[in-house]
């Protein structure tokens, strides 16, 4: 894939529709400066998705359309096409399939930027996406502008891998790790929210699934506890019963125990009371014996303790003078071993010591002589140092001189060209157009604004016709809802009625009704239907007609006589119009007639006509008297009774209540009819006020979206005139920074000339002082080598004394130590011998002490002999003593005994009968119990199991109660519920797997991404770190330059650049010229162009930097890479120039408008030759 044509319209300075052609693989672009040759290079980088303005060139993205120039108004957008040769099919994907493919991109003035892809509009990333691996791109290393050569070598390492991964392709990459890393970020929230989702599932399904299993087993456990409450009862009233048996026999027995108890204890107290009278009289005569015994023994154990104590002494001090006697012919032996050791020590300090200070003195006079030695030295190195510094101070002041004029002179070419570019943009800057745009789109924005409070004003009143119109439907909604349900009330009310009617008329009789529909009478009015009664009267009526209530009405009754033959089952009865008054003239003056109170066209005077009517049964029984034996009384309540018998009727069955029934039904029906053409007037009303709200809302919908295409015009004027404002500021505030810049520049120039003569005359001082120092350098260096041999000489005698000496002084300070040591010994001697002598004295004299008593021994006999006879006497007396003590014991002791019996029975009685009591009341509080239960103690004891016990179903029942305590409380529907949650439960486990399986894919993915990137980054980087090292010599004619990486994982890592030129040190590639780092930059392009070659290079000057030699070597590159890669290059360079075979002009004929000319070299050398 390459370059072969470029179509620019109102990008920049190309203003007109212009095609620029590039038909070789080595193309030049040349022109004067600022005559737009780099806008070519600026219109690529644009297409290609540059959204930053400061990288092309401006302050803005409009600032690429054409501005206008004094000949030209601006443009309205800017429109660029790229065409692509593609017959190689490097371009993969879908659009391998073309031959040719076009890239454009076009923006008007509002910002709006649409691109297209072969005629087809696309997004910004599908360009980037057809470029990726391509090593095409806007910032890529096949695009190199003004100052991005440098800037590529002054590049951060992790700004430079971008290179390095373009050119191994890996940006495709990069570019899907993303994509999958985004996915797998939403794939683990959503996993996330899924677990927090199933694990919230998973606690309502175990909450549900033991709430089912605790309603299972609820019923079964309550029955469980009643049974098991009745048996334990069972239990505790066998065991009452036997408990209170026992406790009856122990009462009885334990009686005779007490009063056998009380008779013992009598007796003893008699026994006790004569023993300690005897008691009493032989313990004085024991006290008296026992104190003459205690004198006795103590005078002998004091003399037997005086006799011990001296006879201990003496063998102490006997044994301690032995002891002396030993040490102190040790401690003389070994004072006399020190005394010698001593003098041998004192004549060998005698001997050493003149030695030492022999060699001390050797030490000296060597260390004097270094000392001298070392002070010529240091005179020669400070002459040195000083020689060294004078000489090194031209150098560095030439060098200095040479960078600075280096500096000068390009800062003159620098700012010359600047002021050719602030002179040009001085004369193509103007205002004029800007300030007759803002003024038209003033006027716009004025009618805009108008037009919108117009619209806003009309929009505001649909909305509140809308409001009003949407309170009055929902009154009208309301007020219908509500009478629809009244309206339904009463349709069911009626419904009720009417199937209770026709119960009571007998349209429920299967054969009556046959015989009724087979002879047309099914539809005939029945006599409850036709009836009109005076309020409060119809349960009078109803009494008194009675079946025949339900009766047919017939104008003529001979019209169904001939039909009454086929009725062969049940009864009719029917009424005609013809009428029979009867009248008793015996109560007609004191009661009214039933018939008064109703109103029918009906003949019922045979049954109504003797019937009168009164308020009450009182008033009935008084004119009952007075009645004839057809007549009767019927009250108001429907009690009807003659002179001898009374019907009283109270029935709730259907037949009840029929004359009410109907009149309610009638005055229900009337309702219902009236408010059913209430409801359809509402309604319609309701209709009506909906079509009205829907054309209110239309009219509002259409109002918004006016004023909304009225707002969004008016916010895009006033952006177009903040636009033009700002922009007419820029162009103000450019105007003005253009005439201070000029000013700054030519004083910048004309101080710069005036320092550049000056460095100069300072260089060629220097280097002719430099000269002159360097002769005097030889001279020096002879002196220095013969003081570096004395000095060496002198330091060997120095240590070879120094190591005499310091021998001899630790062999006389051990000496000296000796001896000190032996002194400190025979002192300590000398002074533990005098002690041990003055102890040998001491306890001689205590000997002595100790033989003056001898006549203890004698006292000691005599007291003996008395204590034998004393001891004789009390031990007579005591045991008289103990005798009786021994009595009154035993007896006191079986009187304690008796007592304790005595009270332990008593006690035993108490405790008997208290708890007989408690058993009863227990014992009748169980048969309570058991009785509330509903069962019987006989018939549980005889089911119950024999090895039945109180305790293991006490057991049993706290075990039951527990685990109905452990149900809580009982949820019937919690089945269902676990069924359902179960079922999503399922369905969520499901999601969750295949989310992990998800997860676990896209992390495989990204594994499979890293493991490429890093193969592929490792090998570019080789390879490209090869191709420096052999490029960069090739174009500095020497020296050597390699990559670095500046970390240990390849996915991250920087990557930095390493150079040396030939015959340079330098330890950091800032401090390389402009021209090296030019150079360095070109290699490494070049390198990766080598290894994969974008489908064309543009080149910005490139080789501005370089001298001749260089854009030498840097054309012949070029030059032989074209072979392989398309070179589109900008230059002013004529070397360079004659490398391209198709020169294109640039030129600006017309001022700030740029034009193309184009011509083929080689034919145009052809064409040459053959003049």
């Amino acid at each position: 894939m390459r370059l072969s044509k470029i179509k620019i319209s109102g990008f920049k300075s190309f203003v007109d529709h212009t095609n620029i052609s590039f038909p070789t693989n080595l193309v030049g672009i040349v022109g004067p400066n600022g005559c737009g040759k780099s806008n070519t290079i600026d219109a690529v980088r644009w297409v290609m998705g540059e959204s930053s303005a400061k990288h092309l060139r401006g302050s803005s993205m409009t600032d690429v359309i054409f501005n206008g120039s004094t000949s030209r108004k601006p443009v309205g957008q800017a429109s660029i096409e790229l065409i692509f040769d593609n017959t190689d099919k490097s371009a993969g994907g879908q659009y391998a399939i073309y031959n040719e493919i076009s890239v454009r991109r076009i923006m008007s003035r509002d910002g709006t930027s649409n691109y297209f892809l072969n005629g087809t509009r696309c997004r910004k990333k599908d360009i980037t996406d057809l470029f990726l691996g391509t090593g095409l791109g806007p910032r890529s290393y096949a695009i190199i502008e003004q100052g991005m050569i440098s800037r590529i070598i002054e590049a951060k390492p992790e700004e430079l891998r971008v290179y390095i991964e373009e050119a191994a392709g890996i940006s495709k990459y990069k570019e899907r790790r993303r994509e999958t890393e985004t996915r797998l970020r939403n794939t683990r929230e959503n996993l996330e929210r899924l677990t927090d989702l199933r694990e919230e599932v998973g606690k309502q399904l175990e909450k549900l699934q033991r709430q089912a299993r605790a309603a299972e087993r609820y019923k079964k456990l309550k029955a469980e506890e009643r049974q098991i409450k009745s048996e334990l009862l069972t239990i505790k009233i066998s065991r009452l019963n036997k408990e209170i048996e026992g406790i009856d026999r122990e009462i009885a027995s334990e009686n005779i125990n007490l009063e056998k108890s009380i008779s013992d204890q009598r007796r003893s107290e008699k026994n006790v009371e004569q023993s300690r009278i005897d008691y009493s009289e032989n313990n004085e005569k024991l006290n008296k014996i026992q104190e003459e015994f205690y004198s006795v023994g103590g005078e002998i154990a004091r003399i037997e303790q005086t006799m011990q104590h001296k006879k201990n002494l003496r063998g102490n001090f006997e044994s301690e003078a032995t002891s002396a006697d030993v040490s102190l012919q040790s401690a003389t032996e070994q004072l006399e071993d020190e005394r010698i050791l001593l003098e041998e020590a004192k004549l060998k300090l005698e001997e050493i010591g003149p030695l030492y200070e022999d060699y001390k003195e050797k030490e000296q006079e060597s260390a004097e002589y270094l000392n001298e030695v070392n002070h010529k030295w240091q005179e020669w190195q400070n002459e040195w140092d000083y020689f060294n510094r004078r000489s090194l101070e031209p150098v560095q002041r030439a060098e200095a001189e040479r960078s600075k004029i280096d500096q000068i002179e390009k800062q003159i070419n620098q700012h010359k060209q600047r002021l050719e570019r602030l002179h040009t943009e001085k004369q193509n800057i103007t205002d004029e157009p800007l300030l007759e745009e803002i003024e038209i789109l003033t006027e716009e924005e004025f009618v805009l604004k108008e037009k919108q409070y117009e619209l806003q004003h009309e929009l505001e009143g649909a909305i509140q016709s809308i409001d009003s119109r949407r309170s009055g439907n929902r009154d009208l909604s309301t007020e219908l809802s509500e009478l629809k349900g009244a309206l339904q009330q009463k349709s069911g009310r009626l419904s009720s009625l009417e199937a209770l009617q026709q119960a009571a008329f007998g349209k429920d009789n299967k054969k009556i009704k046959e015989w009724l529909q087979k002879n047309n009478l099914d539809d005939v009015e029945r006599l409850g239907q036709s009836l009109s009664v005076t309020r409060g009267w119809e349960k009078a009526v109803e009494t008194v007609l009675g079946s025949n209530i339900e009766s047919l009405c017939i104008d003529n009754l001979e019209d169904i006589i001939p039909a009454l033959e086929s009725l062969d089952k049940g009864a009719v009865t029917a009424f005609s119009k013809q009428h029979r008054p009867q009248l008793s003239e015996q109560t007609a003056t004191v009661a009214t007639r039933l018939s008064e109170y109703i109103n029918s066209e009906w003949g019922l005077d045979d049954i109504v006509g003797g019937v009168y009517a009164v308020e009450d049964i009182t008033h009935a029984i008084e004119l009952r008297a007075k009645l004839a034996a057809t007549e009767s009384i019927v009250t108001r309540d429907g009690i009807w009774l003659g002179y001898g018998w009374i019907r009283v009727s109270r029935s709730n069955d259907s037949n009840s209540g029929v004359i009410s029934r109907e009149s309610e039904i009638k005055e229900l029906r009337d309702e219902i009819f009236s408010q059913e053409e209430i409801t359809e007037r509402i309604t319609n009303d309701l209709a009506a006020g909906r079509e009205k709200l829907t054309e209110f809302e239309s009219r509002r919908e259409e109002l918004q979206r006016s004023v909304n295409d009225v707002h969004r015009q008016v916010s895009s004027v006033n952006a177009r005139i903040g636009g033009k404002k700002m922009r007419l500021e820029q162009i103000q505030e450019r105007k003005k920074r253009i005439e201070t810049d000029i000013a700054e520049a030519e004083g910048i120039v004309a101080t710069s000339l005036t320092e550049l003569e000056e460095s100069r005359k300072v260089l060629h001082k220097n280097l002719a002082e430099s000269e002159k120092i360097e002769s005097e350098r030889e001279s020096r260096e002879e002196v220095r080598d013969q003081l570096r041999e004395e000095i060496s000489k002198v330091q060997e005698a120095v240590s070879s004394s120094r190591e005499q000496s310091h021998n001899c002084a630790l062999e006389l300070q051990s000496v000296k130590h000796i001896i000190a040591s032996k002194e400190q010994a025979i002192t300590r001697f000398e002074i533990r011998i005098e002690e041990l002598q003055q102890k040998k004295s001491e306890l001689a004299e205590k000997l002595l002490e100790l033989d003056e008593e001898a006549d203890l021994p004698e006292k000691l006999e005599r007291f003996l002999i008395r204590r034998k006879d004393v001891e004789g006497r009390l031990a007579d007396a005591k045991d008289v003593i103990s005798d009786i003590e021994q009595r009154i014991s035993q007896s006191d002791q079986l009187r304690m005994e008796a007592e304790k019996r005595a009270q332990i029975s008593r006690e035993k009685l108490e405790g008997l009968r208290i708890k007989l009591q408690e058993l009863r009341v227990h014992h009748n509080n169980y048969i309570s119990q058991l009785q509330e239960t509903g069962n019987i103690f006989e018939d549980i004891e005889r089911e119950l199991s024999i090895d039945a016990t109180e305790q293991e179903w006490n057991k049993l029942l706290e075990e039951t109660i527990l685990k109905i305590q452990r149900l809580g409380s009982i949820n019937l529907a919690a089945i269902d519920e676990y069924k359902e949650e179960y079922e999503r439960k399922l369905y969520l486990d499901k999601q969750d797997q295949d989310l992990n399986e998800a997860l676990e894919s896209l992390e495989n993915a990204i594994k499979k991404i890293d493991r490429e990137t890093r193969t592929r980054f490792k090998e570019t980087f080789d390879k490209v770190n090869s191709g420096i090292q052999e490029m960069f010599p090739r174009l500095f004619g020497g020296g050597h330059a390699y990559l670095e990486l500046t970390g240990v994982d390849l996915l991250d890592t920087g990557v930095s650049v390493m150079a040396r030129p030939p015959g340079k040190k330098i330890s950091n590639i800032q401090l390389m010229s402009g021209g090296e780092k030019a150079l360095t930059a070109v290699a490494l392009v070049f390198s990766i162009f080598q290894l994969n070659p974008a489908p064309f290079c543009m080149l910005d000057e490139v080789d501005a930097p370089l001298d001749e030699a260089n854009v030498g070597r840097f054309g012949q590159l070029v030059k032989e890479m074209s072979e392989t890669v398309q070179f589109i290059f900008i230059t002013h360079n004529k070397a360079t120039m004659e490398i391209s075979t198709h020169l294109m002009g640039v030129t600006m004929h017309e001022p700030g408008v740029s034009r193309i000319v184009s011509v083929d070299v080689d034919a145009a050398v052809e064409l040459t030759g053959a003049i």
